[in-house]
């Protein structure tokens, strides 16, 4: 495992992925989703976390680097999921994706990754029928935007 990557308490691998909404009135948000470099499937922008960073800040970074996200991290996890990464040797790893809510302020027209991807905004409902992962599409389908005081984000 390279510099950098951690595993939780069972040995998977860990990764922090940004769940960035955008407010659409009232209870009501929109979700962006990226398409994957490898598959062109809807996910969440979701990496590594570098060496000594916070999860938080991981997933601020992966926001920014593949969908363009300037955003505000909303404190907590918005929930977890788990996944097979698929990895170029063939070989798969098992991970454990922690998730943080990301209030977007807005999208940048330049980004790094802005090349080799899609980002498309969707509803909660949507966003869980466009993703494969059976956690993920539970903790999508059941999000809600934390209120102005800054509750906690999701249900999970």
């Amino acid at each position: 495992m390279k510099e950098g990557k951690r595993t939780n308490g069972a040995g998977l691998a860990r990764q922090h992925a940004a769940l960035c909404y955008r407010r659409a009135g009232g209870e009501a948000c929109e979700i962006l989703l990226v398409t994957s470099r490898d598959t062109g499937r809807w996910v969440l922008p979701k990496g590594w976390p570098k060496k000594k960073e916070e999860g938080g800040a991981s997933a601020l970074r992966e926001a920014h680097e593949e969908a363009g996200v300037i955003g505000r991290l909303i404190p907590g996890e918005a929930g977890a999921y788990s996944y097979d990464k698929a990895m170029p040797a063939g070989a798969a790893i098992p991970c454990r994706v922690l998730v943080h809510a990301v209030e977007v302020n807005y999208l940048s027209y330049a980004f790094p990754e802005m090349g080799i991807r899609r980002r498309e905004w969707f509803s909660p409902e949507a966003a869980s029928i466009a993703v494969a992962e059976p956690e993920l599409k539970s903790l999508l389908a059941d999000f809600r935007p934390p209120s102005e005081t800054g509750a906690a984000a999701g249900k999970g």
